[in-house]
This record gives C-alpha cells, sequence and structure tokens, in this order.
C-alpha cells in the first residue's frame, strides 16, 4: 500500500518535472528539470523492483547524458533569450496531441500481464559484484567521470568572460 502511494507520487512528479522541462524558458533551468526527472524516473524503477535499471538510470543518464546537455548549454552563447517562437508551434501542437491520442489508445487497449510475485534474486549485489568485484569496471566508470569533469572545467574556461 505505502509502495503503491511512493509509485503515483513519483509519477506525478515525473510528469511534473517533465512538463517543466517543456515550458521552462531558460534553457539551463530546463536541463535541471531533465536530471530531476531522470531522477524521479529511478526512484520509479527502485518502487517497481528493479535496482538494475535504478542504478543504469543513474549512471548512464544523470551521470553521463544531463552531464553532456549542461555542457552544451555552456557552450553556447545566448542562452538567457531562450528559443523564439516561431510559425511550427500549432503544427507541433498538433502533433503532439495526435501523439498523444495513440499513445493512450494504444496503453489503454492492451492487456496487461501482471505478475504477482516479486523477483526472487535482487540485482543490485549482481551489480555491485561487477563493478567493485575482482575484475570489476569501476575504473572504466571512474575514468569517465574524471573525463566528463574535466569537459566541463575546460568548458567553463572557455564561456568565462575575459
Amino acid at each position: 500500500m505505502v509502495m503503491d502511494l511512493i509509485f503515483w507520487a513519483l509519477a506525478i512528479l515525473t510528469v511534473g518535472t517533465a512538463l517543466a522541462v517543456v515550458l521552462l524558458r531558460d534553457i539551463f533551468r530546463a536541463a535541471l528539470a531533465l536530471v530531476a526527472c531522470f531522477l524521479v524516473v529511478a526512484g520509479i524503477y527502485i518502487t517497481l523492483n528493479a535496482d538494475f535499471l535504478a542504478a543504469v538510470q543513474v549512471l548512464i543518464y544523470i551521470g553521463g547524458i544531463s552531464v553532456l546537455i549542461v555542457l552544451a548549454i555552456m557552450l553556447t552563447r545566448d542562452v538567457q533569450h531562450g528559443s523564439q517562437a516561431n510559425r511550427l508551434r500549432i503544427p507541433a501542437l498538433i502533433t503532439a496531441g495526435l501523439f498523444f491520442a495513440v499513445i493512450t489508445v494504444a496503453l489503454t487497449g492492451t492487456t496487461w500481464q501482471i505478475s504477482s510475485e516479486a523477483p526472487a534474486i535482487p540485482t543490485t549485489p549482481v551489480l555491485a559484484e561487477r563493478l567493485f568485484g575482482s575484475n570489476g569496471f569501476i575504473l572504466p566508470v571512474e575514468i569517465a567521470a574524471v573525463l566528463l569533469l574535466a569537459v566541463m572545467l575546460g568548458a567553463i574556461v572557455l564561456m568565462r568572460e575575459k
């Protein structure tokens, strides 16, 4: 019962942060809302007992993709003005509405098979063993993190005013 409430709270928060990504005019704040959205999705994975997917969500999307998006934003000039309105706003709204309608019909028209049993073996210890155990992959993960940090610092130095 409690997990159901947490799941629905996280689902509502996911929709809210996704709307913030789309509706915010400041692109940097939209990127931060995207990071929050990725984090909330990782929380949803945890409530669904998908620990491995939650760890991958945090490592790949929050740790990698979000850093690259923020880096691209930092390398872009004139970020404060946001994107200008153009003549494709109405066709984009119509396309998004049609896409939403198709997804809604597909979701409500599908008979979903639901398992009543939780996963037998948690996936987090297996992930920890592969990362931190003998012959683990923690060194490449750490090297990638240091490389992304160096790129972020380089972007800050390049974009700093003289």
